[in-house]
């Protein structure tokens, strides 16, 4: 496989990525669509669609006939074309994941822990780098593209709710995680906060097809988000863009505090400690949060309150058509949250906001892995997807 790169001429590459990220958004297209989305000439289509067939990037479909015309044949990306390895880094567990080119997940492992330690986290990524290698076929993993970090800018600070101990927190400080992951890998490494990762996947994989403008809100350990304007992520100055965690809510007393003291998984964590239930269930993508129904559904009370709050202020400032909610949970339970979200949504003042649609978010528990895996396929086959809206045809 041919990895796109400067050995092609600029107006080639664009219009290869063009032509991919056409057909991601589609899910399937004939040629003869191709050309009629992008102004490119019919010839000039057959000539790409051949060699990214040729480099096994995309795949024939069936002959779709019955219609006027010509039968017509439709392309598909090739899951196994490119896979890209994705890595995030919690306070509570680190997950691996290997996506192939259409952002399917082909395999994933997770590490839960008390507290993160640096060396802790090398050891899985270097247990887990490994066993993607091995688990793939030599000619495979040559056309794995590289490794998207996702992690939180500030992995050391918060040491009162996490209740990890000082040192394991000071470790944090002055270590390099980017780097030091960047030796251990393989593959080029790329660095995203954990939240607008999040916020990525949703974009490129959930409602990103239907809003081009909106909130995103993922509930962890610690409540964060994204922010996504003219269907593109807007990850701000210093790559923080949507840090809501930091939004003042009011409180029951009359007062306020930050989301993060009222929306964060960190809550329901101590709430299970204190009702004699496994306090480290969150943090299993397969814990039983029925068996904690009870506590489960007086955290979403007290957290839905908050997240009406915050999505009311996203609202105002952005202008957005909806307020997307996720978190790392059972679709389940994240259902239930958005749905009391929407109640609390009913007492909040509106007045001068522009309507918009508070929204489950597709991805869920692996949405910052994924989002973080999703960077290398973006970054070497596909354009920024705001260009799919332009009417303006590609270079011929």
């Amino acid at each position: 496989m041919r990895l796109r790169g400067t050995s092609q001429s600029g107006v080639r590459l664009y219009n290869e990525r063009l032509l991919l990220s056409l057909i991601r958004s589609h899910g399937q297209l004939p040629k003869a669509e191709i050309a009629k989305l992008t102004g490119l000439s019919a010839q000039t289509v057959s000539v790409i669609v051949r060699q990214l067939e040729a480099e096994g990037l995309v795949l024939k479909g069936k002959t779709q006939k019955g219609k006027v015309g010509q039968p017509l044949q439709p392309f598909s990306l090739n899951p196994n074309g490119a896979f890209s390895v994705g890595l995030k880094v919690g306070r509570r567990s680190s997950n691996l994941m290997l996506a192939g080119l259409d952002g399917k997940v082909q395999s994933s492992i997770n590490q839960p822990y008390r507290f993160p330690h640096p060396e802790e986290v090398l050891a899985f990524a270097r247990k887990g780098f490994e066993g993607i290698l091995s688990s793939l076929p030599g000619p495979s993993r040559k056309r794995i593209a590289g490794l998207g970090v996702a992690a939180p800018f500030e992995l050391w600070k918060w040491e009162e709710e996490t209740g990890a101990p000082r040192d394991v927190m000071d470790a944090w400080k002055d270590f390099d995680l980017g780097g030091a992951i960047e030796e251990l890998s393989p593959w080029p490494t790329l660095m995203c906060n954990d939240a607008t990762a999040a916020c990525a996947a949703e974009l490129f994989y959930g409602h990103g097809e239907q809003f081009r403008n909106f909130a995103y809100i993922y509930v962890g350990y610690f409540v964060g988000g994204g922010v996504v304007i003219n269907g593109s992520l807007y990850q701000g100055l210093k790559g923080n863009a949507g840090a809501i965690g930091s939004l003042p809510v009011p409180t029951e007393s009359g007062g306020s505090e930050q989301l993060i003291r009222s929306a964060s998984l960190y809550l329901l964590e101590n709430d299970l400690r204190h009702a004699g239930l496994d306090s480290t269930m969150p943090w299993y993508p397969g814990g039983d949060w029925i068996a904690a129904e009870y506590t489960v559904g007086k955290w979403t009370e007290r957290a839905a309150k908050g997240l009406a709050v915050a999505a009311s202020s996203l609202a105002s400032i952005l202008d957005c058509e909806a307020v997307i909610i996720d978190g790392a949970m059972p679709e389940f339970v994240c259902e239930k949250l958005v749905e009391q979200v929407k109640l609390e949504m009913k007492g909040v003042n509106l007045d001068g906001i522009s309507p918009f649609e508070i929204v489950k978010g597709k991805i869920g528990f692996d949405a910052r892995a994924l989002g973080a895996a999703s960077l290398p396929i973006f970054a070497n086959f596909l354009i920024d997807r705001d260009v799919l809206f332009k009417e303006t045809a590609a270079a011929d």
